[in-house]
């Protein structure tokens, strides 16, 4: 390849614009010409050239604001997250647990974090579904201030109830409700959760009336059921499936439109009388205006990772099997799909933002 500084353009472009120029001024204009002219021959643009010198991301630890307390089901799949972002890009990606408002507190402050990948957000569907229906001021917009980098599953809930209630189906649940008005209770992980809304979604169709009891967190709402405090919930598999297997909690249906294979036995609402879906997912976000660049690369990490044997087995201990690929422009149009359909739900139940 012949010197770039005898090519003809070259001495043009320098001749043109060298008139009246300093030694140190021509010296400058010959360097980027250069630059320029490399980039040209290797036909690179001016925003590759800017991407190829950007630094490698990410360049220090990375914090995974988790809007839930240690232990529950977001908490646990979050870690397994952070360790294989940590082992894919060479930096360690630390959970920090901000639980509060039923996730309101951790959302809120992912949402005026800096654009730069260095502070993400892992959450559950409610609180970017369901979330900005309930309250007046959430803090933050799912869609204005977040850019999804990653889905985690898509599954229903199972309609739990303690071993010792005398029930082993939904309508048998039902049928003891109204021989006992005014005696039994439901927790959740918070007002206008998922399981919250089901429940009351499943209460009002059918004319029941429960006491709901809101925890903050899954966690302490299946201590509560274990401990004969409640008498139902709608809550994660990843939790109840172990209890389930022990004996030490019912399954009576799920909430998803096809039976979970690791419970064949159980129903789903539908099966059981009651035509009625309730999804929820887990998902990674980066606050809005981050480099496109680092959201790709962070979605094809987890992508990457979700197809090795070894994780897919940690994440399926967590009771999360279907791990497909998907896009940040795919998750987006699921999140736009659930705040449609969760608005729904929320009409119907005739809840008012606070």
């Amino acid at each position: 390849m012949p010197p770039l500084v005898e090519h003809p353009d070259f001495h043009r472009a320098w001749h043109a614009r060298g008139a009246g120029r300093t030694a140190p001024d021509r010296q400058a204009i010959a360097r980027q010409a250069c630059i320029a002219g490399l980039w040209a021959v290797l036909g690179l643009s001016s925003a590759d050239t800017t991407a190829a010198l950007a630094p490698a991301y990410p360049q220090r630890p990375v914090t995974v604001i988790v809007p839930t307390s240690p232990g529950g089901s977001t908490d646990a799949v979050a870690r397994v997250v952070a360790d294989v972002l940590g082992q894919a890009l060479h930096q360690p990606f630390v959970v920090a647990n901000r639980p509060g408002a039923n996730g309101l507190l951790g959302n809120a402050l992912a949402a005026r974090a800096a654009p730069d990948g260095y502070q993400l957000l892992f959450t559950y569907a409610a609180t970017m579904v369901v979330n900005p229906l309930l309250y007046k001021n959430p803090g933050y917009d799912p869609l204005r201030d977040f850019a999804p980098v990653m889905q985690i599953g898509r599954g229903g809930t199972l309609l739990v109830v303690p071993a010792g209630l005398p029930v082993r189906s939904v309508a048998e649940f039902l049928a003891y409700a109204r021989a006992h008005p005014k005696q039994l209770s439901y927790c959740s992980w918070g007002q206008g959760s998922g399981g919250h809304l089901a429940m009351a979604s499943l209460l009002q169709d059918t004319g029941q009336d429960l006491v709901h009891v809101p925890y903050k967190g899954s966690t302490a709402c299946v201590s509560a059921l274990l401990a004969g405090q409640v008498s139902a919930a709608f809550a994660d598999a990843s939790l109840t499936i172990g209890l389930i297997r022990q004996g030490r909690l019912r399954a009576l249906a799920l909430s998803a439109s096809t039976r979970m294979p690791a419970l064949p036995n159980v129903p789903t609402l539908t099966e059981a009388g009651h035509p009625f879906t309730a999804y929820s997912w887990l998902g990674l976000f980066a606050p809005a205006g981050t480099p496109t660049a680092i959201v790709e690369q962070l979605n094809n990490s987890l992508n990457r990772a979700f197809q090795e044997p070894t994780v897919r087995l940690r994440l399926a201990r967590l009771q999360f099997t279907e791990l497909p690929q998907v896009t940040p422009a795919e998750f987006r149009t699921t999140l736009v799909q659930d705040m449609h359909e969760w608005r729904r739900l929320v009409s119907k139940l005739d809840l008012k933002p606070e």
